[in-house]
């Protein structure tokens, strides 16, 4: 199986997409667009800032680092996550939910790895 995003569209009648990983696993999931053509875009944002270095916002003293960047942080839940933010600070991806630090990290690399060649699939 080959790495790939998946255009759908959502209960909301807009669309998004999913990054898919080699294993089937959703690593990134997108905002909704009003427009296919947007989509597209937030796609190629992700693919162009997929190896942006990592803010990591669950240490004390985070060091603040300029766009693009994955903000890795806890949720109110306590689990892990993380965005993908373009250079104009825009959020273009997010994860779920883990319950470690080093599966987030884990997802992180797992974008950067496979955003790149990633196919382009658009449901009906």
């Amino acid at each position: 199986m080959q790495a790939k995003f998946e255009i759908k569209i959502a209960a909301n009648g807009e669309y998004m997409f999913n990054l898919y990983a080699v294993n089937g696993k959703v690593i990134a999931t997108s905002e909704t667009y009003t427009t296919l053509q947007s989509c597209k875009k937030g796609i190629e944002s992700v693919k162009m800032n997929a190896k942006a270095e990592i803010e990591d916002q669950t240490v004390s003293h985070p060091q603040a680092l300029p766009f693009p960047k994955y903000e890795l942080y806890i949720d109110k839940q306590g689990k892990y996550r993380f965005h993908l933010c373009a250079s104009n600070g825009r959020i273009i991806s997010a994860s779920q939910g883990y319950t470690a630090k080093a599966n987030a990290l884990g997802g992180i690399q797992s974008i950067g790895a496979n955003a790149g060649d990633a196919v382009l699939v658009i449901l009906d």
